[in-house]
């Protein structure tokens, strides 16, 4: 068999590819970034014509640095920001609308018209997830309540809705396949996570027309094929999982009890919970992690919307950085933050606190701040999310975390992992290849196809650097209670 794996790996910012050998090192990698766009305060939207064309570009351009061809690679996977929502025409192929990024918060009104109707207990029950206009199903209605004819072209089957996997797999086949997978199914506020299908009373509540729904087919199997003309052609689509579960899956986390920490635009920590759903009682998602051989995998997650974005917003917003590289160096240039601290609430709080009201705030600046000071901040406050993600784990779980293993693009700063370390009193482990949600898709597509079984890609998986805890007790203590109540001063700002 070809022993090359093509991975797709779309995400918040920028689209990637990846070809794996088949020991699942990296042989080429490409890398296009596109347009935000911000048109009101807590809206985030994309072009999804530009994720298309972006996503394939970067296919093509991988393929050409590894020197190979259709013909040598096994299979293509699939990975993508989860649910972002699109919708488009069947017929034309074209989007209704721009689409809906995950952090985009226009329908908080709508999910606390639900909650205070007394929806969210049957939500949470049949979804796992809380109710919140981070998810797919509000923004989806959005769409067919305020785009002119959407409605009535979705209810007479007209419109297809995904998440970008579907979007992105309807165009690979040329509108072959209009599919999702349970662990992207899983993010909308409409899947039956213990029956793994659509749910019709939910579909009833949200006012979602089943016509527009994808099929639901398994994390690791074929879906269809690469159109003809296109980079990867007459390959086979047979891997696809939304990006976290896709880390979960590359970081080697197949068994009960094992935790994983992406470092992307947001952080994202899942650890694995077997093969039953487990209902956390502090505010944790309970997600489909993925379908293989006709049964489910399930995780409990927890949701940082601004990780890597903070970064983007101290380079992009402030000026303060050139580079996202050259925050390591200006934090590293002061002791510590000096008493600062940001809270990068900016399109609201996630996991524990589900806040969409909440912006964000830089406090405890005097005269002696420096914007050395204010980068040191935005790292403690990266930190500091994740840590109260798992301590709410370990609340459920009723003891610690033994160790994370820790991925993404910001996974590469070494301060900003030990500080990590640091304030969550756990080791963190880096594998050699950080780019895991990329492995993921990829393993998952291996596995559809014979090239790899579950004990594969240990390679790849091998430890890079090992960050353990080194702060004293009592300055966590400190830095922690001050965290606390910079979360405080943040929240309901939008509503004042």
């Amino acid at each position: 068999m070809a022993p090359f794996v093509l991975a797709l790996d779309q995400g918040t910012t920028s689209s990637r590819a990846i070809v794996f050998d088949g020991d699942g090192r990296t042989v080429a990698t490409a890398q296009q970034e596109f347009r935000q766009s911000f048109p009101a305060p807590g809206r985030v939207e994309h072009d999804a014509e530009e994720i298309w064309s972006s996503q394939v570009g970067v296919a093509a351009e991988a393929l050409a640095a590894a020197g190979l061809s259709p013909q040598q690679l096994a299979a293509v996977g699939l990975t993508n920001q989860r649910e972002t929502t699109v919708v488009w025409h069947r017929e034309s192929g074209k989007p209704v609308h721009p689409a809906i990024v995950w952090q985009d918060r226009r329908t908080a009104a709508t999910c606390e018209a639900l909650r205070e109707d007394g929806h969210e207990a049957l939500i949470s029950e049949r979804t796992g997830l809380l109710l919140d206009p981070y998810f797919s199903a509000t923004k989806l209605r959005w769409i067919l309540d305020n785009v002119p004819g959407a409605r009535a072209d979705a209810e007479a089957g007209r419109l297809a809705f995904g998440t970008v996997d579907s979007w992105l797999a309807w165009r690979l086949t040329n509108g072959a396949v209009h599919a999702t997978d349970p662990s992207n199914a899983s993010r909308t506020l409409l899947f039956d996570i213990h029956k793994g299908v659509w749910d019709d009373e939910l579909l009833e509540l949200f006012g979602i027309p089943a016509a527009v729904l994808p099929e639901i087919l398994p994390s690791s199997s074929t879906w269809g094929t690469i159109s003809a003309g296109l980079p990867a052609g007459g390959v086979a689509l047979a891997g696809v999982a939304g990006d976290q579960q896709a880390a979960l899956a590359g970081q080697g986390c197949l068994t009960a009890g094992l935790a994983k920490c992406t470092y992307g635009t947001g952080c994202f920590l899942l650890v694995h919970t077997g093969d039953r759903p487990r209902r956390s009682a502090n505010r944790l998602l309970t997600t489909v992690a993925w379908s293989l051989d006709g049964s489910m995998s399930y995780a409990l997650e927890g949701s940082v919307f601004a990780g890597g974005a903070t970064v983007q917003w101290l380079r992009d917003g402030l000026g303060v950085i050139d580079t996202a590289a050259e925050i390591e160096p200006l934090a590293n240039s002061v002791e510590d933050s000096g008493g600062v601290y940001l809270v990068p609430a900016f399109t609201g709080l996630g996991a524990p606190h589900w806040d969409p009201d909440a912006r964000g705030a830089v406090l405890g600046i005097t005269r002696g701040t420096t914007s050395a000071h204010i980068a040191r901040a935005a790292l403690d406050g990266i930190a500091h999310q994740v840590v109260d993600l798992a301590q709410a784990m370990a609340a459920d779980a009723g003891e610690p975390l033994s160790e994370l293993r820790v991925d993404g693009g910001a996974a590469a700063n070494d301060t900003l992992m030990q500080l990590q370390a640091d304030l969550a009193g756990i080791p963190l482990v880096r594998p050699v290849t950080t780019e895991t949600t990329a492995l993921g898709a990829a393993w998952l597509a291996g596995r559809a196809v014979g090239l790899w079984g579950d004990e594969a890609l240990s390679a790849a998986r091998a430890v890079e650097r090992r960050f353990e805890p080194s702060l004293a007790p009592e300055r966590v203590a400190e830095q922690r209670a001050g965290w606390r109540e910079a979360v405080q001063r943040s929240r309901g700002w939008a509503k004042r």
